[in-house]
C-alpha cells in the first residue's frame, strides 16, 4: 500500500528531523497567523477604520482590556513585541486617529482608549461575534478544544522563546 503524501508541511527539509509534527505545526501556525492578520484587518475597516495593520489593532484591543489605562510595557508584554518602536509608532498612530489618549505615571508612559477608541472596539466585537464568534460555535471545536488549543500554543510558545534565546547566543 502506498504511505500517502505525509504530513503537510511548509518545507520538507524540516520536517525530515526528530518531529515532522511540529513542522506540521509550524505550517498551520503560518496559515493561521496570516489568516489572523487579515481578519483582524479587514473586521477593523468594516467597523469603520480601514488602514490599521494588525499590529496597531492589537495594541488598540491590549489598550482597551479592561477599560484601564496601560503602561506601554505592559503592552509590550502582553502583546510578546519586543521592539518598543514597533509599539510606540502604533501608539503614536492610533493617538493621531483620536483613539486613544497619553498620559505618564511617573516616568512610564500610559496609554488609555478615548470614546471613540472604545466605540471602535466595540463595533469590531459585534462584528466578530456575527461574522466569526457565530460560526465557530456552530460548525467549530468546541469550547473546551479551543481552549485546550489555546494553552497547548502558550506552551508551545515558551519552547520557541526558550530555542530563540538559544540561538541568539550561537
Amino acid at each position: 500500500e502506498p504511505a500517502g503524501p505525509g504530513p503537510i508541511v511548509a518545507s520538507a527539509h524540516l520536517a525530515a528531523g526528530a518531529s515532522p509534527a511540529l513542522s506540521e505545526v509550524e505550517y498551520g501556525l503560518i496559515l493561521a497567523g496570516h489568516a489572523f492578520q487579515r481578519w483582524m484587518v479587514r473586521n477593523m475597516a468594516a467597523a469603520g477604520l480601514p488602514g490599521l495593520s494588525p499590529t496597531e489593532v492589537l495594541i488598540l484591543h491590549a489598550v482597551r482590556n479592561r477599560d484601564r489605562p496601560k503602561r506601554q510595557a505592559e503592552i509590550l508584554l502582553a502583546l510578546g513585541i519586543e521592539d518598543a518602536h514597533i509599539a510606540t509608532y502604533a501608539i503614536r498612530k492610533l493617538a493621531g486617529a483620536g483613539l486613544v489618549t497619553l498620559g505618564r505615571a511617573g516616568k512610564e508612559k500610559l496609554v488609555a482608549a478615548t470614546p471613540a477608541g472604545v466605540a471602535l472596539c466595540d463595533r469590531y466585537a459585534a462584528l466578530r461575534e456575527r461574522l466569526l464568534a457565530g460560526p465557530v460555535r456552530q460548525g467549530g471545536p468546541a469550547e473546551a478544544e479551543l481552549s485546550a488549543l489555546a494553552a497547548l500554543l502558550r506552551t508551545l510558545s515558551g519552547f520557541y522563546d526558550t530555542a530563540a534565546r538559544g540561538a541568539a547566543v550561537l
